[in-house]
């Protein structure tokens, strides 16, 4: 599915002038991250943008979708701009899906630039801040250390989602998630107070929130042991899906880009399920 937001009329940005901006915005130097997460550009193109695609994976999915979309077309061509960049499987020959991703990429001109732990914590088009805008949770502070960064934000829930019930339903309803939704672990109260979100495979980090003083926690995934984390330590873990609480980051960084520059942007949604 592709959704396009933007100007009616876009003129082509210097990618290098976008990738000045995104590295400055994003901290991509200073915030510490996975060897393999490679933050920031990682395909270059002949040096002009003409919109934003905003996806979770630079996935083959998403490389065929893109450059699907611009079948016919003779503009300047788009930044990819993702979560999960191309290069986690490491420091390995550019074969096989490797080389069929950047080949793609290369053959049609198209840049990609990737932010990972930049993006999850950013205060303003992060992950965890946008989720938690989406439920109408103010964040109150952060918590769960990241290599030395406190990654999460919590917040006191509002009224409306005090019931534990009702908060399930708002986090698929923010989320867009399709049945069975969100898979909640009832090891804490039935109305809540104190909520914390860290997004993605995050489930490592009901401890953090436990010393946080939270009684609720949502993620996206998490090991088969955070169940009895959850139940022996009084928390509810409600787990939304790594890829569905990940959508949100790179769609309002797209769209703050395509603001500031004058650009058009779109989303590729290609879930995983997972």
């Amino acid at each position: 599915m592709v959704n396009r937001e933007g100007p009616e009329s876009a003129t082509a940005v210097p990618l290098a002038e976008l990738v000045d901006y995104l590295d400055g915005y994003l901290r991509v130097r200073s915030i510490p991250d996975e060897r393999n997460a490679v933050n920031g550009l990682q395909v270059e193109n002949r040096g002009l943008i003409g919109g934003i695609v905003a996806a979770v994976d630079a996935s083959q999915a998403t490389i065929d979708g893109v450059i699907a979309n611009r079948a016919g077309e003779d503009d300047a061509p788009p930044l990819v701009l993702v979560h999960h960049g191309l290069l986690w499987d490491g420091n390995i020959p550019v074969a096989g899906r490797r080389y069929r991703r950047m080949a793609a990429l290369l053959e049609h001109d198209i840049a990609l630039y990737s932010a990972h732990i930049p993006l999850d914590l950013h205060p303003a088009v992060g992950n965890n801040v946008v989720l938690a805008e989406r439920l109408g949770l103010a964040v109150e502070g952060w918590f769960g250390d990241y290599k030395g960064v406190p990654i999460g934000v919590w917040g006191n829930a509002p009224a409306r989602l005090v019931p534990r019930d009702a908060l399930l339903a708002d986090v698929n309803h923010a989320l867009g998630t399709a049945e069975p939704g969100a898979r909640l672990i009832a090891g804490g109260p039935e109305r809540v107070a104190r909520v914390g979100i860290i997004t993605g495979g995050a489930g490592g980090m009901v401890g953090a929130a436990r010393d946080a003083g939270l009684d609720t926690f949502i993620t996206g995934e998490g090991a088969h042991h955070t169940y009895f984390d959850a139940m022996e330590w009084g928390l509810n873990v409600i787990f939304a899906g790594h890829y569905a609480t990940e959508t949100l980051g790179v769609q309002a960084l797209a769209s703050h880009l395509a603001e500031r520059f004058g650009l058009e942007w779109e989303f590729h949604d290609h879930p995983t399920g997972m």
